[in-house]
C-alpha cells in the first residue's frame, strides 16, 4: 500500500513523497482512511517512533483547502519540544497547501508574538495545555470553528497534571467535532477522557496496549546503589559509538550526572526543566547535530525528541511510574531501526523489572556490567577501526612526510604502532587498572535487600524487636528517592564515624524511612546526619517519641501527633503502621 491508496489529496501525497516516505506505517495505514471521514472519533495506541504524527497530521492538512481566519484543527501535546516538532512536520506536510497555516503556542516564549500570529489567521494550532488555557482566558483565541481536536501523548499530559487544563480546553471546543486521541499507553485516566469526550471511537492498537517496540532489546544490570554512576560509565565505555539518552528521575540528579560525565571527558549535556528556553534550544540543536553523544534528561524534558538514529536509551533510574518506561525506551529503534534500552537497578528493584515486563509484553535480558578487560579490548578495537577509517589528505600532508619519517627512523613499525595506540589508550588502562566487579545479586522480593549483608550485627539488631537502649529515628527520604538500607547506613556511618553494627533495625517506606540506633549515640546522629546529602537530596531526621517498635514497620512514628501532622499528610499518609 502507498500513501496514494489512503485517499489523501495529491498535494499532500506529493509533500510526503518529497520527504522520502513511500509506504505508510501500520498506524498510518489504519488511522488515515478513518480520519479522513467527517465527525469520526479515534483512539490510536502505538509506540513512539511508529509515525503517529503523520497519522493525524496528514488528515488535518488534507482537510484544509482554503485560508482560515479561525483554526479548524487543534493539536494538544505535553511539551514545548513536541509542540515544535509537530509544527515543523505539519509545515512539511503542507508544502503544497499554503492555506494550511500552522502556529505553535507554548510556554517560555513571547505570548504577544503568538497572539499576533493567531490574529493574522491560522488553520491549525499546535499547543501545550498551559499556554492554550492562558490564551483562551485572554480571549486571544477562538476555538468555535474547530472541527478536529488531537490529543497527542495523552497519557503523558495526564501524568504531568494537565487533567483540569484538558477538561477546560475540551469544554471550550464545539460539541460537533472529531476527537482523535493518540497515546503510547492506555491508563484509566486516558480511558476516562475517551469515554467523556468521544462518541463511539474506533480504537486501533498497534501491538498490544502499552506494548514496546519489538526492535528494542531490553537489558538490565544489577549493581549496588553506590556503584550506579560507575556502572553507567562502563556501559558508555562498552559502547564507543553510542548516541543516546540517559534518563534520570530528578532535575538535580540529571544535572549532577551530566556534569560528572562532562568533567571526566564524556560528550554529554543535561536537559531538564530548570534550563532556560535558550539553553534547551542550544542543547537540543547540539544533540540533533550530533555535536554531543549523550543527552542526560528527565522524562518530561525528553518528550518530543524526534531523532531517528538514537542507538541506546540508558535508564540510570527506573521511572516512578513504570508505564513511563515505554516512553523512554521508545526514543530508540525509530523508523524501523534496532536499538537497546539498558536499565540499572539496585538489589531491591528486580520486582520493577517484572512489572514492566507485564506492561510491555516483552522479556528483559539480564546481563553483567562489563569487566575492565572487556571494556579495554572494545575501546582498543574501536580506536584501531577509527584510525584505519581515517581519510588521509595526501596533498596537505605530503610536505611533512619526509620529516615525520626521519623522526621515526630509529623506531620499528611495531614500536610506532604501539606508541600511537598507547597515546590514546593509556588513560583507559590507567582508569581500569584496579577496577573491581560492579555486579550485585538481586532478589525478586521488594523487601529483600542483599546489601544488608554489610554487617551481621545490624541484622541481629533488627531481629530483637523493641530495645530500651535503642532510639528510633524518622528519615525524610524513602524508596522513591532511591534510598535503600545500604544507602541509609552508608550516610549515617560516613557522617558520624559510627560502626555499622551500632545501627539496628532499618525500615524503608515509599516516601520516608526509620532506623534504630543506640541512645548514647542519638544526639551525635541527630547533629551530624540532619541535613546530609543523599544523591542530591537533603536528608532530614527526627527522633520519634516512643521506643523502637516491636510490631509493624514504622509503627513508632505512627504515634507522633501535633507538629508532625503536616509532614505526615504531605508525605502521603500517617505513620508506617497505618500505611500497612
Amino acid at each position: 500500500m502507498t500513501f496514494n491508496d489512503l485517499g489523501l489529496r495529491s498535494q499532500v501525497v506529493k509533500a510526503v513523497t518529497d520527504m522520502g516516505f513511500e509506504q505508510p506505517t501500520p498506524i498510518q495505514e489504519q488511522a488515515i482512511p478513518h480520519l479522513l471521514k467527517s465527525n469520526s472519533d479515534f483512539v490510536g495506541l502505538a509506540q513512539t517512533g511508529t509515525g503517529k504524527t503523520a497519522a493525524f497530521g496528514l488528515p488535518l492538512v488534507h482537510r484544509i483547502t482554503s485560508s482560515q481566519r479561525f483554526p479548524k484543527g487543534l493539536i494538544i501535546c505535553p511539551t514545548r519540544e513536541l509542540c515544535l516538532q509537530i509544527t515543523n512536520d505539519l509545515k512539511d506536510y503542507s508544502k503544497y497547501e499554503k492555506s494550511a497555516k500552522t502556529v505553535a503556542v507554548y510556554g517560555g516564549s513571547d505570548i504577544r508574538s503568538q497572539m499576533r500570529s493567531i490574529k493574522d489567521g491560522v488553520a491549525i494550532i499546535v499547543a501545550t495545555p498551559g499556554r492554550l488555557c492562558d490564551l483562551i482566558k485572554r480571549k486571544a483565541i477562538n476555538l468555535a470553528e474547530v472541527e478536529a481536536v488531537v490529543l497527542d501523548e495523552a497519557d503523558e499530559m495526564l501524568n504531568m497534571g494537565f487533567k483540569e487544563d484538558l477538561d477546560f480546553i475540551l469544554n471550550e471546543t464545539p460539541k460537533e467535532k472529531s476527537t482523535w486521541l493518540f497515546s503510547a499507553t492506555m491508563p484509566k485516566d486516558v480511558a476516562r477522557i475517551a469515554k467523556t469526550y468521544m462518541t463511539d471511537p474506533l480504537e486501533v492498537s498497534i501491538g498490544n496496549k502499552n506494548e514496546a517496540n519489538v526492535n528494542i532489546d531490553h537489558i538490565y544490570f544489577a549493581v549496588k546503589e553506590r556503584d550506579r554512576y560507575a556502572a553507567l560509565k562502563r556501559l558508555i565505555d562498552f559502547n564507543p559509538k553510542i548516541f543516546g539518552l540517559v534518563f534520570c528521575r530528578t532535575r538535580r540528579e540529571t544535572q549532577q550526572v551530566a556534569e560528572k560525565l562532562g568533567k571526566e571527558g564524556y560528550s554529554a549535556e543535561a536537559l531538564h526543566g530548570d534550563l532556560s528556553q535558550a539553553q534547551r534550544d542550544r542543547v537540543m540543536n547540539m544533540f540533533r547535530g550530533r555535536s554531543i553523544q549523550l543527552l542526560v534528561a528527565t522524562d518530561v524534558a525528553a518528550r518530543g525528541i524526534d531523532v531517528d538514529d538514537i542507538t541506546h536509551v540508558i535508564n540510570y533510574n527506573l521511572p516512578d511510574e513504570v508505564e513511563n518506561y515505554t516512553h523512554r525506551s521508545g526514543r530508540t529503534a525509530r523508523a524501523g531501526r534496532k536499538g537497546e534500552s539498558l536499565v540499572l537497578i539496585n538489589t531491591r528493584e528486580k520486582y520493577k523489572i517484572n512489572q514492566i515486563e507485564k506492561i510491555i509484553n516483552q522479556k528483559f535480558t539480564f546481563a553483567e556490567i562489563p569487566t575492565a578487560e572487556v571494556i579495554c579490548a572494545v575501546q582498543l578495537e574501536s580506536m584501531i577501526e577509527k584510525v584505519k577509517d581515517t581519510k588521509v589528505n595526501e596533498k596537505e600532508i605530503a610536505p611533512f612526510i619526509p620529516h615525520i619519517v626521519e623522526d621515526f627512523a630509529d623506531l620499528s613499525k611495531e614500536e610506532v604502532i604501539k606508541k600511537f595506540v598507547s597515546a590514546e589508550f593509556n588513560r583507559f588502562l590507567d582508569y581500569y587498572n584496579k577496577a573491581g566487579d560492579l555486579n550485585a545479586k538481586v532478589s525478586d522480593r521488594p523487601g529483600d535487600d542483599r546489601e544488608r549483608g554489610r554487617g551481621k550485627g545490624r541484622d541481629r539488631g533488627r531481629s530483637r524487636g523493641g530495645d530500651e537502649n535503642k532510639q528510633r529515628f524518622f528519615v525524610s527520604l524513602g524508596e522513591k528517592d532511591g534510598l535503600n538500607p545500604g544507602g541509609l547506613l552508608r550516610v549515617i556511618c560516613d557522617a558520624t564515624g559510627l560502626k555499622s553494627d551500632t545501627i539496628g533495625r532499618i525500615d524503608i517506606m515509599p516516601a520516608f524511612s526509620f532506623f534504630d540506633a543506640e541512645k548514647s549515640d542519638a544526639d551525635k546522629i541527630l547533629k551530624d546526619v540532619k541535613g546530609a546529602d543523599f544523591e542530591g537530596k537533603t536528608m532530614n531526621i527526627e527522633k520519634t517519641e516512643n521506643k523502637s517498635s516491636k510490631g509493624g514497620r514504622g509503627g513508632g512514628h505512627g504515634n507522633r501527633r501535633g507538629g508532625g501532622g503536616a509532614r505526615k499528610s504531605h508525605r502521603g499518609g500517617g505513620g508506617g503502621g497505618r500505611r500497612r
